[in-house]
């Protein structure tokens, strides 16, 4: 973040969204009226924030989207500023519930059995009570929606906020002037007891449905941002600087091109994991003059390193700044909603105008009374909350549904691009393969006891904390086998391990070691052994008092179920390419077991990057598969970022869907649901549409010359009622699909 001093000495409050305007105490900004926010310590952090539909909209502070009226999110996290939306909605959410819930029961007092509150207080008193009620919901809860409506009639950039805001606007002052004056309304608009009918559920209803919207949306963001966030733990607050044998602790940024750094958990030798930057499964044995990258995970061994990079040049840093970068260059897509509102809200609009004008104009006495009713009567039967739950609804059902069987989605973006995607991106390890080395056999030669020779190399190493080793002695418990004492055990770093078990000498490790101790092998089974790594795998010898009794091999397995998936995408048209950091012969052997035809092998973070860029440039829909923090630049990029659960939390928070058991079916779950998912999304719009198609003309009076018909405001309702019905139930279909 770029820190920048208070624009005036002594301001020890500021606005967020004009940050020259300060004062030395609380109150609101004279410019916009927002809140002035204290600057902690006279220094003001500025905060960039933007907005997910349209990135080129940036502002100094939050608010809202000129454009759409979505609220603006931080480019960048920075502590708890994501949560503010999600808890400021959250609290609004719960007020609106709290005041809604009695309206809605008062709205029924002439359906409930008896006419049980008809029979407490008259319906003048509770049409009263709920206006009471409603306050709170119209000018706290759901203020923020008729703000969003006045901006975008003002711009004209006509959004669901503009139908929201006309819609229960209207409804709210048309309830307001038929409690103060029914007189003015005809009797025919009026119920038995003489009151005019109120709309006070429907705006406080729409109001609330609409605020649980946005609250699922502001923590989807608040989700996404939390892939930076991860990245950035990797980075150490502190770091152990060595200066003449001395060790001083500093802050990270204090380390300059040069220092000597130790890295703890001797000195100079260490196993580093580094299947989060490259890809590769197996840890890399590190000695002196090796490079280490920031991020990776160092055993259990300690070292000093000298920082050739630091800050931005490091692997890391980059890697999260292709994150961020392609985080903000992807643009969610336009709702189909928020598409057809833009040409519904001036067609619907233009209709009330021209009914009032034409009742006020032809119409019987009292003209503009009819003429006003019948205009709100269209805009009533033409708001919103069926076309409100059309989406939400669908998505809400399909991810319960996918979470149940394994397939969490992130947000609506996700199943509504799912469905088109056209290219599949996978990554190799921890995604088509368990990503941990296991004993894939063990060779022995003529005359020598398979059993035996395993004793003794489990045994062996039992006493190494190298990650191979460990596979090894997996393997050894997995075939119950006895372990033996060892002496002398000493491990050769980068070759292998001696010791004496049983009383004998056991060397295990590779070509190298065997040489050093002059152990002799043979052609036969060197040849062996050397098919074995070029097929990407690791063997180590075994000699037992200085004769090779074998080999054993070590591999990383691929899934059960990746050969399956890859088959039925195929199938499907869905092309299917590997990426991996792994080396070449790793890669063909696993794309040959595959039947992959398209893969690459030895990919940094970008390479998968800008692979995934080609592709899209080309017109193609692309969804990005891996676990690792390598993979989490591409999976931002992706159309759709697809991580397994058994990865890292980076990649998990890049991605916007998660296969929670890391079983790669999971994607051709993901794409019939979203399939299933659309479909649904699309008879919602139309159940949301037809009534108002076939109501609007109605409520308008086309029928009043010839049959004396006219659609109250109350008729209007219940169309919108029986609407947002056949949305609800619609969408309950998804809880049965079958995945």
């Amino acid at each position: 973040m770029v820190q920048s001093s208070s624009p005036s000495a002594g301001g020890n409050y500021y606005c967020p969204m004009h940050p020259e305007v300060t004062s030395d105490k609380p109150g609101s900004c004279p410019k916009c009226g927002m809140d002035l926010v204290k600057a902690p310590e006279l220094i003001v952090k500025k905060v960039e924030y933007t907005c997910p539909m349209h990135p080129e909209i940036i502002r100094t502070g939050p608010g809202s989207c000129p454009i759409c009226g979505m609220d603006l999110v931080p480019k960048e996290p920075s502590g708890d500023e994501e949560n503010k939306t999600y808890t400021g909605l959250l609290k609004k959410f719960k007020v609106a519930v709290f005041f809604t819930l009695p309206v809605l029961i008062i709205s029924m007092a002439d359906v409930l059995p008896n006419n049980f509150l008809l029979s407490v207080m008259s319906q003048v008193k509770w049409n009263w009570l709920q206006f009471a009620l409603s306050l709170p919901v119209v000018f706290y809860a759901g203020w923020i929606f008729f703000q969003r409506a006045w901006t975008s009639i003002v711009t004209w950039n006509l959004n669901m906020f503009t139908l929201i805001g006309i819609g229960t606007g209207v409804a709210f002052l048309f309830s307001i002037i038929s409690m103060l004056f029914p007189a003015i309304f005809p009797d025919q608009f009026k119920t038995a007891n003489g009151t005019v009918f109120v709309y006070f559920e429907a705006t406080t209803v729409i109001l609330t449905l609409v605020l649980l919207g946005q609250l699922l949306e502001a923590r989807a963001h608040s989700q996404t941002s939390g892939a930076i966030k991860e990245l950035l733990k990797l980075v150490p607050a502190k770091a152990t600087l060595v200066i003449n044998g001395e060790e001083k602790t500093i802050p990270i940024d204090e380390i300059k091109k040069g220092n000597l750094v130790r890295v703890k958990p001797v000195e100079g030798q260490s196993s580093i994991d580094e299947s989060m930057i490259t890809g590769e499964p197996m840890p890399v044995d590190k000695n002196v003059s090796d490079k280490v990258n920031a991020g990776t995970i160092n055993g259990t061994k300690s070292f000093v390193m000298e920082a050739e990079k630091v800050g931005a040049e490091t692997l890391l840093a980059q890697i999260i700044k292709l994150v961020n970068d392609a985080s903000r260059s992807k643009a969610p897509i336009q709702k189909l909603a928020d598409k057809i509102s833009g040409y519904f809200v001036p067609v619907i609009v233009g209709i009330a105008v021209l009914t009032f004008i034409i009742w006020s104009i032809y119409g019987p006495e009292p003209r503009y009374v009819y003429g006003f009713v019948n205009a709100v009567a269209v805009l009533i039967i033409a708001c919103p909350c069926a076309l409100g739950l059309a989406t939400p609804m669908s998505v809400m059902v399909g991810v319960g549904r996918g979470v149940q069987s394994g397939v969490l989605i992130k947000n609506a973006e996700a199943l509504e691009k799912m469905d088109k995607i056209d290219t599949l991106i996978i990554d190799k390890t921890g995604t088509i393969t368990e990503g941990k080395p296991s004993v894939e056999k063990l060779v022995v030669e003529t005359g020598f006891d398979l059993g035996d020779v395993l004793k003794k190399i489990v045994s062996l190493n039992k006493h190494s904390e190298h990650p191979l080793a460990e596979a090894i002695v997996k393997y050894g418990k997995e075939k119950n086998v006895s372990f033996s004492e060892v002496k002398g055990f000493k491990a050769i770093v980068g070759k292998g391990a001696i010791g004496e078990v049983d009383g004998k000498r056991i060397v295990s490790g590779n070509k190298k070691l065997m040489m050093e101790n002059n152990i002799p092998i043979s052609e036969k089974l060197e040849l062996q052994v050397t098919n074995e790594q070029q097929l990407g795998k690791t063997a180590s010898y075994i000699s037992v008092n200085d004769i090779i009794n074998g080999y054993i091999t070590i591999t990383d397995k691929v899934k059960s179920t990746s050969k399956e998936t890859i088959e039925t995408l195929l199938r499907d048209n869905v092309a299917v390419i590997m990426l991996t950091g792994d080396n070449a012969n790793t890669a063909k052997t696993v794309a040959d077991e595959l039947k992959l035809t398209s893969y690459k092998a030895e990919c940094l973070p970008e390479d998968k990057l800008k692979e995934i860029q080609r592709l899209q440039a080309e017109g193609n829909k692309v969804a990005m598969a891996g676990d690792g923090i390598n993979d989490s630049p591409a999976l931002a990029q992706a159309d759709v970022g697809i991580a397994m659960g058994t990865g890292t939390d980076v990649a998990m928070q890049s991605a916007e869907i998660t296969l929670v058991k890391g079983d790669l079916y999971g994607i051709v779950k993901a794409k019939k649901l979203s399939k299933d998912v659309m479909r649904n999304i699309h008879q919602n719009l139309f159940f949301a549409f037809v009534y108002n198609i076939l109501g609007v003309p109605i409520a308008a009076g086309v029928l009043y010359p010839a049959f004396g018909i006219l659609l109250s405001p109350m008729i209007a309702a219940a169309a919108m009622s029986i609407s947002s019905v056949s949305v609800i139930g619609n969408s309950l279909r998804l809880r049965k699909l079958k995945l």
